[in-house]
């Protein structure tokens, strides 16, 4: 499989290979027995209301009770709601639609990435989309994905209308694929709200919308469905098979495409509940694309804002699956050790700790450690900065144990 080339998350291999670094989603009250004559007849209206006593005795209020029991049973004491006819029903979901695309629309802009060029001149070298969610005084902030704005040395965000504007960009962070712009709040009068993505079901209608394939500035909108409102799924920065991480997606088949990253996908009430990220483009693939959570992505783009990037803690090793190389005999590891992570390289906490390159990993707080996804599990759901852990460890076929103390992990 295979995705576009403005997302850098993929399972495609790739001949070079990085180093991989752990751093670097009300019942009604019930009537009383009491509360109402003939409560044990079903469909009956409430007959205390129209019972009438009159002056000239008990006879003609009785008749009256007999002729309000007739009525209700035929059905001509109350009125029937008209049923809504198939035609009404689809012209209300459309207006919906339509209603919600309207309410967040004008808070979608495209974003250009410049690059320098071999002649150092800045180029387009990348276009994508973003939300405009919170105003700052006289600045506007924009959410998009890390990928969108990755490597770019000045920014432009071009509004509904094709306003051009220029950005500053406040913080990325590649692990969650988040980034934060600032841009002149003049004419972006449009800010979207953030709904709960906590709350989405498998089957609910939504839209994405962004500016595709770079087609004018007005966004498009698309309709689907969620497909799962949680997927995980294996990431690989590096593009060469190897993941690094596992992210927890809205699975949603509204159209996503080149250009529409960082676009929002919206709910029927015109809320934000997720951040458009990739699609899953490959032979015979269709309707698989994924949307950040918007309650995932909340925390961290305040952290973007706050701190310039995510506060993660930091062990200090660059390491490889032991399990993904063949001719490990020089690390002479005993037979029943078949998976681990091999540090290629220590700093930090990890140097420290006396853990040296060749060293091999296989466990934390003796909890087994076996793919870089797990270590980074650990770290960053699991640890804070300055926690001590113990690390066990094989070198030159001996298990060994070392205690370190997490620092923080520097640029995101």
């Amino acid at each position: 499989m295979s995705l576009f080339d403005d997302e850098f998350y993929s399972t495609k291999q790739r001949k070079d290979r990085r180093k991989q670094e752990e751093g670097g989603w009300s019942k009604g009250k019930p009537f009383a027995s009491g509360d109402r004559p003939l409560a044990g007849l079903r469909g009956l209206p409430d007959l205390r209301s129209r019972t009438v006593w009159l002056a000239g005795g008990a006879g003609a209020a009785v008749m009256l009770v007999v002729v309000l029991l007739v009525q209700a049973l035929a059905g001509t004491g109350s009125a029937k709601p008209a049923a809504m006819s198939a035609k009404q029903m689809e012209d209300s979901y459309n207006n919906a639609v339509v209603q919600a695309a309207e309410r967040v629309k004008l808070a979608i802009v495209s974003i250009v990435n410049l690059q320098p060029n071999d002649k150092n001149e800045l180029k387009q070298t990348g276009i994508g989309s973003g939300i405009v969610f919170e105003k700052n005084g006289s600045k506007v902030r924009i959410v998009t994905n890390y990928h969108v704005v990755d490597g770019g040395k000045q920014f432009e965000v071009y509004t509904a209308s094709g306003e051009k504007k220029k950005a500053e960009l406040l913080g990325k962070d590649q692990i969650t694929d988040l980034a934060v712009l600032e841009t002149d709040a003049s004419n972006l009068t449009s800010i979207a709200e953030f709904g709960d993505s906590a709350s989405l079901k498998a089957g609910e209608t939504v839209i994405a919308l962004g500016n595709p394939l770079g087609l004018g500035f007005s966004p498009t909108v698309t309709k689907g469905i969620v497909s799962s409102p949680k997927r995980s799924i294996p990431i690989s920065f590096a593009m060469d098979g190897q993941y690094d991480w596992e992210m927890e997606l809205i699975q949603t088949d509204a159209s996503i495409n080149q250009g529409n990253s960082g676009g929002a996908l919206v709910n029927l009430n015109g809320q934000v509940v997720g951040i458009n990220s990739l699609k899953i483009s490959d032979m015979g693939v269709e309707g698989l694309g994924f949307a950040i959570p918007i309650k995932d992505a909340e925390p961290v783009i305040r952290s973007l804002i706050d701190n310039h990037k995510v506060i993660r803690p930091l062990m200090g090793v660059s390491t490889q699956e032991l399990q993904l190389f063949q001719g490990t005999e020089e690390l002479k590891l005993p037979a029943d050790v078949k998976s681990g992570l091999i540090v290629i390289e220590a700093s930090g906490p990890a140097k420290s700790a006396g853990l040296k390159s060749e060293d091999v990993i296989v466990a934390i707080n003796g909890k087994k450690i076996e793919t870089t996804v797990q270590l980074r599990k650990f770290l960053y759901k699991e640890s804070k900065i300055g926690d001590k852990i113990e690390v066990a460890y094989y070198r030159e076929g001996k298990k060994q144990k070392t205690e370190l103390t997490l620092a923080e992990a520097g640029e995101n």
